[in-house]
């Protein structure tokens, strides 16, 4: 079971299905995230620095040129997911990729987010394209996957931005394959080198046929 229990909730909604499972982290993976965030603080009078892979000590006030504080940057996103649906959008191919996956893959989207936002994040999907079942988890994301798949054996993929999503999910589903994928090109150019056994890609016309390959499809 989930670690959240209401993300395990959420994951026995869901109908029963044995095919190939997609799993897809939402922020920079089916949405774009960081490009609309900068965006919206920047209506604030805020920036964001890339100096490294990271918000938190990256944001400034553009007035005095000093750094928020972390718990600020907490609140700002909090914010941002409120108004989630006048900034987000789907990166480019994203829908037309994944909607070709679903064909032959079950597909589900995992995001980590207070589940108080559900509700705004299902109607932006379903507006954006992206009609796949929406969960959401406040813990670690490994745990949710595992119940995902189910007792049934069956091939399992992961997409995901951070790269200790990626481990979580290989703690937990030791076979699971595992792909990184970032919207923003210029954070991803300042990430750490991703860990031995995650799969790179760039946007969705170069991670679909790998997904594809990798589930069999």
């Amino acid at each position: 079971m989930s670690d959240d229990p209401e993300t395990a909730r959420q994951i026995a909604e869901l109908a029963n299905d044995n095919r190939p499972l997609l799993v897809l982290d939402v922020d920079e993976v089916v949405l774009e995230f960081i490009s609309p965030f900068v965006a919206f603080i920047d209506t604030l009078g805020l920036e964001l620095r890339t100096d490294s892979f990271r918000l938190r000590g990256n944001i400034f006030e553009r007035a005095t040129q000093t750094a928020v504080a972390s718990e600020r940057v907490s609140t700002l996103i909090a914010d941002f997911f409120e108004v989630q649906a006048d900034w987000q959008t789907a990166p480019q191919g994203a829908a037309e990729a994944i909607a070709r996956l679903a064909e032959s893959a079950e597909i589900v989207m995992l995001t980590a987010m207070p589940h108080r936002y559900r509700a705004t994040r299902r109607a932006l999907l379903d507006r954006l394209g992206f009609p796949y079942p929406l969960l959401t988890t406040e813990q670690p994301k490994g745990p949710a996957i595992r119940q995902l798949r189910g007792a049934v054996p069956r091939p399992v993929a992961f997409v995901d931005d951070i790269a200790r999503n990626l481990l979580s999910a290989r703690e937990s589903v030791a076979d699971a394959h595992l792909f990184h994928l970032m919207a923003h090109e210029e954070l991803r150019a300042l990430m750490p080198p991703l860990p031995e056994g995650i799969v790179e890609t760039r946007n969705w016309p170069d991670a679909a046929p790998k997904i594809a390959t990798a589930l069999e499809l």
